[in-house]
């Protein structure tokens, strides 16, 4: 059974930075796509960033570029999205995504059937 479990959100200030943390379980981190996802308050939800291991294609949000990086840890079997130089905007209810069927898919990829409880962010100003 695929499981996606968010972790590492809070308060922080504007200017500070936080690490989420994906951890997957029921697939393994090689062929997948996973995405980090995030929904503020009265917004829709939009896509922050995207891998995928089937065409190597990569996204990342034009806003959070330069501040917002991904990586993974295959030994662990964990995503996580860096933070940095956070803004009171990017103040959300973050989720990651997956896709862990054999398939080709190309980020950034809006079809994913599994998603994590989310962590929320809050930046104050």
């Amino acid at each position: 059974q695929v499981q996606l479990v968010e972790s590492g959100g809070g308060l922080v200030q504007a200017g500070g930075s936080l690490r989420l943390s994906c951890a997957a379980s029921g697939f393994t981190l090689e062929y997948f796509a996973i995405a980090w996802f995030r929904q503020a308050p009265g917004k829709e939800r939009e896509q922050v960033s995207c891998f995928s291991s089937s065409d190597g294609s990569t996204y990342i949000k034009g806003s959070v570029k330069g501040r917002f990086t991904t990586s993974r840890d295959n030994a662990k079997n964990t995503v996580y999205l860096q933070m940095n130089n956070l803004q009171p905007d990017d103040t959300a209810v973050y989720y990651c995504a997956a896709q862990v069927d054999r398939i080709v898919v190309a980020c950034p990829y809006f079809g994913m059937p599994y998603w994590g409880e989310g962590t929320l962010v809050t930046v104050s100003s």
